[in-house]
């Protein structure tokens, strides 16, 4: 599910040819989550979708409790989900300046180049007990769940929705093609339901 709306729709977000900043952690201790593979798709599906330029991401892996009350507090629903997904609301740029003197300049500085700051995307929060529940009947297995979670997340942070029939088909589409690309490096495995994102 995503919070807020879509924000961006170009094929370049931001530029430069730095590569994306994906901040990610394991925050709770029932599911083993192998935490750099899932950093590493994650910073894959930003390049693939264009991302360019100092921008970031976090992906967060966390207990079903907290996801209960992320849930609660912003979709309003009771109950665990599986994957949220919190854009940063207009694509804000973050003054990143470090020494004491913060976002002053001497005389002899150049100006601060806004282009060169970075752009902080969002959060994907991701339950793995809820994930594990399901992936026998969801993705196929374990590992193609959080595949498919953490790209339908950032998917959802970079402005893809699934509100209408159009909508959804366009979005499992470009997941399915960023799966096979990325994570099984070849054809969507029969496994795989082609009903579900």
């Amino acid at each position: 599910m995503t919070l807020g709306p879509p924000r961006f729709r170009r094929k370049t977000r931001i530029g430069g040819d730095v590569d994306p900043e994906v901040f990610c952690a394991d925050e709770q201790d029932v599911v083993p989550v192998d935490v750099s593979r899932w950093q590493e798709l994650a910073r894959k599906v930003l390049s693939a979708e264009g991302v360019r330029g100092g921008t970031e991401l976090s992906v967060f892996f966390i207990a079903e409790a907290d996801m209960a009350e992320l849930n609660r507090e912003h979709m309003g629903a009771d109950g665990s989900t599986d994957v949220l997904s919190f854009p940063i609301d207009g694509g804000e740029v973050v003054d990143v300046m470090a020494g004491p003197s913060g976002g002053t300049r001497a005389p002899d500085r150049s100006p601060v180049d806004r282009g060169d700051l970075p752009l902080l995307l969002g959060d994907v929060v991701i339950c793995p007990e809820v994930a594990a529940r399901q992936a026998d009947t969801h993705a196929g297995n374990l590992d193609d769940e959080f595949a498919l979670l953490v790209v339908h997340g950032i998917l959802h942070v970079l402005g893809w929705d699934h509100a209408t029939d159009d909508e959804r088909d366009r979005m499992w589409a470009r997941e399915r093609a960023l799966l096979a690309e990325l994570h099984w490096n070849g054809p969507v495995p029969s496994r795989f339901r082609q009903d579900m994102p």
